[in-house]
């Protein structure tokens, strides 16, 4: 059986190989081919049920994906963002610092309401670019910066998708990770937008630009209720379990969606933001149907079976010292999936050896963002190079982001390494 197995996941790997480099397949579906084949090999032929199946497994985090970016969709095209931006540079542009961390926030925003980072550069990427232009950093470093916040975005909680896969399938409640989570990533945000930003940079090319312009009839009280009502219904949900109603947080989003629709000035058209939100989104919701796919056809044939015994006969400190490269580099292979695919057998293993899987989870996080700046898929790390317009090599590119990138793996390392230590500071529920 074991030989087996390992000749249904060497057939996978092959047919993934083949499909992305002779067929010019995307990531996804490539995944999809792969899975299919291993199914085929393994004597399932066409499995439609698991394919059916596997397709709605994360159907609630599509509904969050898409009511999230919503959200802030309206909150974009009825100038909330631009005004936000220009506030910020208006009040603190003189105190370089504070304005490097309020912007900061501007980009963490959205990946932390919708769980994807690629929904912060789209959102935020471009006026955030704009507004540390202004302050005379180049493209280089700016592109580091929005890169690196987008990643940092897509951990924040209260939406963390790496989080939320293994959660379900490891049976293990997404509950007490606001700390974990959004400890380190304010840490870390600030210490990347400081490190990257804080000296001035002007080089030939690199002039400071102006600010986008904001409509009069745009203000603060517009801009900030909306925000007001989704984490007020978030917060008091948990500060009142059993007189507030579960309303659950696609139709949070959406309400807040209604909620910025009503407010704005201008004359939004609700339907055509929900086209370009669902066209926006594409990619992403793509990922996550063939994410669900992908895990019911490896269970069907063993091989999810197989990676979890691989991981659980390996020494401990054999996968702490690879965590580094291997989280990483799985993000950059298989996106999402590689916290269904590796994340989940490391969380089961950790847990069965008295690690804490809450604050190791979100250590784990931290280094699956970094990720989405790796080949093949590169999702943010191109995504961010075509928004901020910066020209130069990749490479000089990751060159840019190497010190925060180092300092990011090595605190998500150590989360994992003494989560048990970690557990009673950063886990309250």
């Amino acid at each position: 059986m074991f030989l087996t197995v390992s000749l249904i996941l060497a057939v996978i790997v092959v047919a993934y190989i083949v499909a992305q480099s002779r067929l010019k397949l995307s990531v996804e579906l490539a995944m999809l081919v792969a899975a299919l084949v291993g199914a085929v090999v393994a004597g399932n032929y066409l499995p439609l049920r698991h394919i059916a199946e596997g397709s709605v497994t994360y159907l609630d985090l599509a509904l969050i994906f898409f009511t999230a970016t919503l959200f802030m969709n309206i909150i974009k095209a009825s100038g909330g963002l631009d005004f936000t931006v220009r506030a910020i540079m208006t009040r603190f542009g003189n105190r370089r610092a504070i304005a490097l961390i309020l912007l900061m926030f501007i980009m963490l925003i959205p990946g932390a309401i919708t769980g994807a980072g690629s929904v912060s550069v789209l959102v935020s990427g471009g006026a955030v670019a704009m507004a540390l232009a202004s302050m005379g950093i180049s493209k280089q470093r700016i592109a580091a910066i929005v890169f690196l916040l987008a990643g940092l975005s897509a951990v924040a909680p209260p939406v963390s998708v790496w989080a939320m896969l293994t959660c379900a399938g490891t049976a293990i409640p997404y509950v007490g990770f606001e700390i974990p989570l959004g400890v380190p990533v304010l840490v870390l945000g600030v210490f990347t937008v400081l490190w990257l930003g804080l000296r001035r940079s002007e080089g030939p090319g690199d002039e400071a630009v102006a600010l986008p312009e904001v409509a009069p009839d745009v203000t603060a009280g517009r801009t900030i209720l909306p925000f007001l009502v989704v984490f007020g219904l978030i917060v008091a949900a948990r500060v009142w379990p059993w007189d507030m109603p579960i309303l659950g947080l696609p139709l949070v989003f959406m309400i807040g969606a209604i909620v910025a629709y009503l407010l704005n000035a201008r004359k939004v058209n609700f339907f055509q933001v929900s086209v370009e939100t669902v066209t926006q989104l594409l990619p992403l919701l793509t990922t996550i149907i063939v994410i669900g796919i992908v895990i019911q056809l490896l269970t069907l044939t063993g091989v999810r079976g197989l990676i979890s015994y691989a991981v659980i006969a390996m020494p401990l400190w054999v996968i702490f010292l690879l965590l580094p490269i291997t989280i990483p580099f799985s993000e950059g292979v298989l996106g999402f999936g590689g916290a269904a695919v590796i994340g989940i057998p490391l969380i089961w293993t950790f847990n069965s050896l008295g690690v804490h899987p809450t604050v190791a989870l979100s250590g784990l996080s931290l280094l699956w963002c970094l990720g989405d700046a790796l080949p093949p898929t590169a999702i943010i790390g191109r995504l961010t190079l075509q928004t901020v317009g910066y020209k130069g090599s990749y490479g000089s590119f990751l060159r840019t982001c190497a010190v925060p990138w180092l300092v990011i793996t090595a605190v998500g390392t150590l989360m994992v390494v003494f989560s048990g230590k970690l557990a009673p500071i950063l886990v309250f529920s």
